[in-house]
């Protein structure tokens, strides 16, 4: 994605408000369908134990979407582009099958989300509210067309719902502040911590939109000015740094607050978890109708949103590593036809949620050791290429993600 035109010069104020909403539609995946289960169903089973895994992971998130943002900013392309330029032909290759692959994984998910959360709402059988989440996803991502701020309103007004639906159910939960304290100390309890911890991880770190991200930036930039001096862009990172704090930080919000509710009501009771619809069904006994009603809203709000999100990060893999594009029903179809066939087969939904989020977190290296690479090339990224430190920091996040994907490997080869 390169930009081909010269917009008029804008003031410095303008500009720097230009560089708001990227990480606002990024944040919409750090809180998809796959977090309800895998932050509902460690809050039940370990209480407030892995808390510090949503807490170090929404930290991850903010430095990884960091270095994509910076990466769009510094060089008006996305990062699978960027891998298609500098990388040889059978690693980009590689890398475009991995990707979408995970996109395959990351739709699995969301779709699956929509349906059950319309199902919850309004008694829709699975299939049917697959397909109604695909085309209502498809409807969203068609304002893109019309100018990419308008898809980033709809996205930010979903995000809204979702934030506000677990705010709501956490003052009715009420917050216990020792058993918060306690949770944020690192530690596990068995190998089941692990794996929903990985699954956490997979969850929150998502690989889709470490693409997705430099292409919204970079997009941005287009209309800016690529006059710019090298002195302005690395100004911009201002504003590019406060929206990714902004986002992601309300997305680890509600993620902490999917945990805390399921840790102060569910676990106590020693009530299960483990699906989205044990999990509507235990707010509503335990809170009350309005409290089951927010959390399927928001339920039906994520699905809407990520599945769009999905999509769109879809179109820029493929566009980006293979210089390639699919319509865009093609494109849905593709991601879309997986999902619906699990629901008709009449796959247990929750656990096709946790194994893609599980699946997400093994695609985690393959965009970040990339985009570690590409922002410490001073000759690609000029004054905005990562200091040693920052590097470093991205570096031990890839050797940790890598690390606990080959203790699940051993785990589960060993069970």
């Amino acid at each position: 994605m390169t930009a081909t035109t010269t917009a008029p010069r804008r003031k410095p104020a303008q500009r720097r408000a230009m560089m708001y909403g990227p990480a606002f539609v990024a944040a919409i995946a750090y809180v998809d369908p796959g977090n309800f289960v895998t932050n509902f169903a460690a809050g039940s089973a370990f209480g407030y134990l892995l808390l510090w895994v949503i807490i170090a992971a929404n930290l991850m998130a903010v430095l990884v979407q960091m270095l994509s943002a910076k990466l769009g900013l510094a060089t008006g392309y996305d990062l699978p582009h960027l891998c298609r330029r500098h990388f040889p032909r059978p690693v980009v290759l590689g890398l475009w099958v991995q990707a979408e692959l995970i996109a395959v994984a990351t739709d699995l998910a969301e779709v699956i989300g929509g349906a059950i959360a319309l199902n919850l709402l309004l008694g829709i059988p699975l299939p049917a509210g697959g397909v109604i989440t695909g085309a209502v996803a498809f409807v969203l991502l068609s304002l893109e067309s019309r100018g990419y701020r308008r898809f980033e309103l709809a996205v930010a007004g979903l995000f809204l719902v979702i934030l506000l639906g677990f705010l709501f159910d956490t003052v009715l939960a009420g917050i216990d502040l020792p058993g918060m304290a306690g949770g944020a100390v690192p530690g596990f309890s068995g190998p089941h911590s692990v794996l929903l911890a990985t699954g956490i991880l997979g969850a929150t770190v998502m690989p889709h939109v470490i693409y997705l991200h430099s292409s919204l930036t970079s997009a941005h930039t287009h209309d800016i000015d690529h006059g710019e001096r090298a002195a302005d862009r690395k100004r911009l990172m201002r504003p590019v740094r406060r929206d990714v704090l902004v986002g992601l930080g309300l997305a680890g919000l509600a993620n902490a607050a999917m945990l805390v509710i399921a840790a102060r009501l569910f676990h106590p009771a020693g009530r299960r978890a483990d699906s989205i619809s044990e999990v509507h069904a235990g707010l509503g006994d335990m809170l009350g109708a309005p409290a089951a009603l927010a959390f399927a809203l928001a339920l039906l709000a994520s699905g809407f949103a990520s599945s769009s999100v999905g999509t769109y990060a879809g179109q820029v893999i493929m566009s980006g590593f293979l210089n390639r594009s699919l319509p865009l029903t093609l494109r849905r179809a593709i991601t879309l036809l997986p999902a619906v066939a699990l629901l008709c087969a009449g796959v247990d939904p929750t656990a096709a949620l946790v194994w893609s989020q599980v699946a997400l977190s093994f695609g985690i290296p393959f965009a970040l050791v990339p985009l570690v690479w590409l922002t410490g090339n001073r000759t690609i990224m000029g004054p905005l290429a990562n200091r040693p430190h920052t590097t470093a920091a991205a570096a031990a996040l890839a050797a940790l993600v890598i690390g606990l994907n080959l203790y699940l490997i051993t785990d589960l080869v060993s069970s």
